[in-house]
């Protein structure tokens, strides 16, 4: 029996596209664990079956060591690419065998450039095909699948495959041949550590260190403002005066000696303003992921990772688009229809329902998909992160909709002693689109009391304050992907995986991102001696090529020279400076391996430093003057151990910052006989004797069993001895060193293929 063969992306896209296209019920069938589905649509034959990401990765035809530059590369199985990727060998197995029977295929992959690469591979290398045909959709839907399959082009969107493609051979090259450079050259000082840099991570470190050396170098230049602070009909008031900062000490010394002694000021000027505040425009995937930050604290990539697992679950639109705009096609009195039926939107969406829905669209476009946006089908089953992303997308998307938010501005003039003083006040008139996105909606509201003109004001007080002005701030994660974006380096879906990277290569480091001294050091020994490696022209030069290729206005091949050609050119540099650079990286590496490895002063013989160590049985920490101090300590197994870089309050010793994944990181004192560990009074005391074994206490939630002691990373704590059956705990520690325990630990994040795809901009070795 011949059939026609579509291919998805995911098994879960493979499930939806199967239950939306058939007539009936789908036909579930499974090899080796992977699921497929056999329909029937009219008098068509179909079978579904996923892929699970990229199942094809570039390799070296031949491997040379640590030669390079190297070049000669080609497509083979991501299962014998990359160990990690081993998984998806029984999905292209299945393939495989399916498109022996196949007469037509479909490519219904996510309609992005890496979904076209992932496609066009299965379409010529698994099932040995010219072309094929392809569904485009930006949602999970059955109306949208219906209808993409009903619209189903005759071939595959090439330019896309040929533009992703072509990013996958830069990002290979640069990333391959850099990393080899880097490597290579710290070997030649007699030290090994694997070093890595690529085609956009390179520029995006340049940026961080960039910020770092400027807030280092800044010289902070004194000013001085005077602060009038008051009552007025018994509400405090503040006022700064109209000169605001103050250069010249004598100056605002000579202001502040003219009014301190006053007792009252008069309001000279009233001037109200009201102005019309629009509504937010639609999330693109940037957006999403600052707001998702500001709001949450989630990280970028976490967010993205939501954001996947709610459009594959049919809840959300395509999230890795740059679009702010939202079509009339997507029927929005639908949607909106759709989402008034769950009950935290219900009162909502009735409200927009009675006027014409028109969103505030932004001026970003995607030729591929719109703007982020709710389908309207309603979640189950979503966790507390996945709820909080879910809600903003759906909050964001009616605030498009709404009125604008009316916001009247009042400025006050006080007259001190002729010394004019400014009071401001801003409040919300009318909500508008704020009342669609609350609670996040972060405006400072003051308003000001019923003053008139010539009324008289109580001064309380004059204040001079000595000021300096500020460094510039350091990139959070999110801000350094805006960044990113606004310099045209990376793409949408790759960024954040690219600040991720520098994070685990140790070139930054903390949630406000701050520039190791192996990353700063790396930057300037590249910036000295081949300083296009960090050129982030050449790269944005490039991504620019790229979309031109997608555009049908460049070719793969002329591109793909011309970098071989600025490569060539560059590591010819790299080899005549190897040696210094060598130098350059290994003192790097050391002062950093030395800084991430101290945790403080050694509180047994003053002398030494603590200092992380590895072992026979894992890491611990101990004195660096051994053996003349024995002072040793136990760190916790199964996490990240970081210095916290502060002595514990109640004994004086360093802490450590304990991550673990799915978990909040925890700080704790090293010392295990920190008082600060245990529970005070009585409590604390039955706590101790219980851990101790003197006494015993029943279990106050089964009344069966009995709490004894247990440890986890972050410390002892009392549980239940009828584990797993009862979960009770008990925690022995402070509230203040964390809240968490292995008991109670959350549910381990799924590895997901999505991991594969995002990973592609930055070859390493």
């Amino acid at each position: 029996m011949k059939y026609t063969l579509i291919i998805s992306e995911k098994p879960a896209a493979a499930k939806r596209i199967a239950e939306s296209l058939a007539d009936g019920k789908p036909i579930k069938e499974q090899e080796n664990g992977v699921p497929y589905y056999k329909i029937t649509r009219g008098k068509e034959d179909i079978v579904v079956v996923p892929a699970v990401g990229h199942l094809y990765g570039l390799e070296e035809t031949e491997k040379k060591g640590w030669d390079y530059p190297v070049f000669d590369i080609e497509w083979k199985e991501a299962g014998t690419v990359r160990k990690e990727a081993k998984f998806s060998t029984k999905y292209l197995k299945l393939i495989k065998k399916l498109a022996k029977n196949a007469n037509k295929f479909v490519i219904a992959t996510d309609y992005d450039q890496e979904g076209s690469v992932i496609g066009k591979n299965i379409i010529v290398l698994a099932c040995r095909q010219k072309d094929a045909c392809r569904m485009k959709f930006s949602t999970l839907t059955k109306d949208d699948l219906v209808e993409a399959y009903e619209t189903k082009s005759g071939h595959l969107d090439w330019g896309q495959a040929e533009a992703g493609e072509t990013r996958h051979y830069l990002d290979w090259y640069n990333g391959i041949n850099y990393s080899r450079a880097l490597t290579s050259a710290i070997k030649s000082t007699g030290t090994f550590k694997i070093m890595s840099t690529g085609r956009v991570q390179g520029p995006a470190l340049k940026i961080i260190v960039d910020r770092e050396k400027e807030i280092k170098n800044f010289k902070p230049v004194p000013f001085w403002q005077i602060e009038l602070a008051g009552n007025f009909q018994k509400t405090e008031i503040r006022a700064w005066h109209a000169e605001d900062k103050f250069w010249e000490k004598e100056k605002a010394q000579q202001v502040y000696d003219n009014t301190k002694n006053e007792k009252s000021a008069s309001a000279s000027s009233i001037e109200k303003n009201q102005f019309n505040q629009s509504p937010p425009t639609p999330f693109d995937l940037t957006t999403m992921q600052v707001e998702a930050y500001r709001c949450f604290g989630i990280q970028p990539k976490k967010t993205m990772e939501i954001a996947q697992e709610l459009y594959t679950s049919g809840v959300i639109s395509y999230p890795r688009t740059s679009s702010q705009q939202l079509p009339p096609v997507i029927n929005y009195k639908k949607i909106m229809k759709d989402l008034s039926k769950q009950n935290d939107f219900s009162s909502l969406c009735k409200d927009l329902l009675k006027k014409e829905l028109k969103p505030n669209n932004g001026k970003k476009t995607d030729p591929a998909h719109p703007a982020i946006y709710p389908t309207g089908i309603a979640p189950s089953g979503l966790e507390s992160n996945e709820s909080k992303i879910y809600d903003l997308i759906v909050k964001r998307f009616m605030a498009t909709f709404s009125e604008p938010a009316v916001r009247e501005t009042v400025t006050i003039e006080l007259d001190c002693n002729n010394e004019i003083f400014i009071l401001k006040g801003t409040r919300t008139i009318e909500k508008g689109w704020h009342k669609f996105y609350s609670p996040y909606v972060k405006l400072e509201e003051i308003e000001l009391p019923k003053i008139n003109k010539n009324d008289e004001v109580d001064v309380k007080e004059i204040l001079m304050h000595d000021m300096e002005t500020q460094p510039p701030k350091r990139y959070t994660a999110a801000s350094i992907i805006k960044e990113l974006e606004k310099r045209n380096l990376g793409t949408k879906s790759t960024r954040s995986e690219i600040v991720d990277t520098l994070f685990h290569r140790g070139y930054v480091d903390g949630r406000s991102i701050q520039a190791t001294e192996l990353g700063i050091m790396t930057t300037e020994a590249l910036e000295k001696h081949c300083p296009k490696i960090v050129d982030e022209e050449l790269t944005r030069h490039f991504e620019e090529e790229t979309e031109k290729i997608m555009e049908g206005k460049q070719k793969k091949e002329v591109v793909l020279d011309e970098a071989k050609d600025s490569l060539k050119k560059i590591m010819a540099d790299f080899k005549v400076n190897e040696k210094d650079i060598g130098e350059e990286l290994a003192k790097a590496n050391k002062e950093t391996r030395d800084e991430m490895s101290t945790l403080g002063k050694c509180m047994i013989c003053s002398d030494g430093s603590i200092v992380m160590k590895r072992g026979k049985f894992g890491s611990f920490a101990a004195c660096n003057k051994y053996p003349e101090c024995n002072a040793i300590y136990s760190l916790p197994k199964n996490a990240m151990i970081k210095p916290a870089k502060k002595e514990c309050e109640a004994c004086h010793y360093p802490m450590v910052l304990a991550i673990k994944k799915g978990k909040r990181p925890t700080e704790f004192c090293i010392n295990k006989d920190c008082k600060s560990k245990y529970l005070e009074g009585e409590a604390g005391e039955e706590a101790k004797a219980i851990a101790k074994g003197t006494i015993e206490k029943e279990c106050p939630k089964c009344k069966e069993g009995k709490l004894v002691l247990r440890t986890s990373i972050y410390g002892k704590f009392l549980g239940c001895n009828r584990f797993p059956k009862c979960r009770h705990t008990e925690r022995l520690q402070h509230e203040t060193h964390g809240k968490d325990n292995d008991v109670n630990a959350e549910k381990k994040d799924e590895k997901d293929s999505d991991n594969e795809k995002n990973s592609n901009d930055e070859k390493e070795e």
